[in-house]
């Protein structure tokens, strides 16, 4: 069967029209990718200066010193893990950063409030930053693949915001994972901060209670329905089970080396990390035997955003926290 030139004309002009929307789109792609790169490949953490001087006193950056994030999300482990894109819904609730002294065998915590207003990379197609915004530092890991980039994501808004300082690891964990822990070291004792009526009358305040299970993430997590429904205040309860749960932790952890094995074993499916079951078993040592300072907190002012709330840190509270757990005062 003969096809006419007339037809043979229209199928030339619809291949012509295909092949072009496919170079274009290619070629858009191309583009985009050189223009990502251009502006900084994903991550761009900045560097801190070695030498500085605060309030009349030089200090010096300490030699051997290395950071472990701890990331808590407002999610489960059934809202899915990583994908293929660079956004996701899920958002930091929880930021602490420990700065471990291996010279001085010393860890200093630092709790991050989750709504501090702070510079966030975003992110484009081939996961490289293609510009900044300033929003909440919870949201630094909507930016991301929901995994390992957000996670490097979240690490490279609290260099910016710490003056620069490098974070070096990262554990991620979903929220379904807290109760699984609060439990693995039998649960955690605390005198209950605030008033829990209607939301869980279990949790009566001034009442000393072990917390187990859910009941120990409704004490952490919750804010809405309380007197005091700011994430300041739901720090404080944060820092009060953390302080127990570490105590908790050591006491296992000095039985023998079985709980540091069950913790890998039963953590596993709720967190995601850069270092291998090996150096996190390292560093766990390292926080089972360093001593830990007072947790440090930056100090500002909260207002309420358009929608949201809105903690803009006090830039002298940010390098005062910077010096205390980063520098030592200069012999030079």
């Amino acid at each position: 069967m003969r096809v006419s030139s007339t037809k043979k004309s229209r199928y030339y002009k619809y291949a012509a029209i295909v092949l072009l929307a496919v170079f274009l789109v290619s070629f858009s792609l191309a583009m985009i990718n050189i223009w990502e790169n251009k502006n900084g490949r994903y991550p761009d953490q900045t560097s801190a200066d070695k030498n500085i001087e605060y309030n009349g006193v030089k200090y010096k950056l300490k030699d051997n010193i290395e950071t472990f994030v701890v990331i808590g999300l407002d999610k489960t482990l059934e809202d899915g893990g990583e994908s293929d894109a660079y956004n996701n819904d899920k958002q930091a609730d929880f930021i602490m950063v420990f700065v471990l002294d291996n010279k001085e065998k010393t860890v200093t915590p630092i709790h991050i409030n989750r709504d501090t207003m702070a510079e966030i990379n975003i992110l484009g197609l081939s996961g490289n930053k293609v510009g900044t915004v300033n929003k909440q530092i919870a949201l630094s890991y909507n930016y991301g693949n929901g995994g390992k980039v957000s996670c490097g994501n979240t690490l490279n808004a609290v260099s910016k915001l710490l003056n620069g300082m490098k974070m070096d690891h990262y554990l991620s964990v979903t929220m379904d994972g807290v109760p699984v822990y609060n439990d693995l070291v039998g649960g955690v004792t605390v005198e209950v901060l605030d008033d829990f009526t209607g939301i869980d009358d279990t949790l009566v305040k001034g009442q000393r209670i072990t917390l187990m299970g859910q009941q120990a993430l409704t004490y952490v997590r919750t804010r809405e329905g309380l007197e005091d429904s700011t994430n300041l205040a739901r720090m404080v309860r944060q820092k009060q089970y953390l302080t127990a749960l570490r105590e908790k932790t050591m006491e296992k952890l000095n039985g023998g080396d079985k709980f540091a094995e069950s913790i890998f074993t039963t953590m596993s499916d709720y967190i995601i990390s850069d270092l291998s079951v090996n150096r996190l078993q390292v560093l766990l040592d390292k926080f089972s035997a360093y001593e830990f300072t007072e947790t440090l907190e930056l100090e500002g002012e909260s207002k309420v955003g358009e929608k949201f709330m809105e903690f803009y840190p006090d830039g002298d509270s940010i390098t005062k926290t910077v010096v205390n757990a980063f520098y030592r005062e200069s012999d030079e």
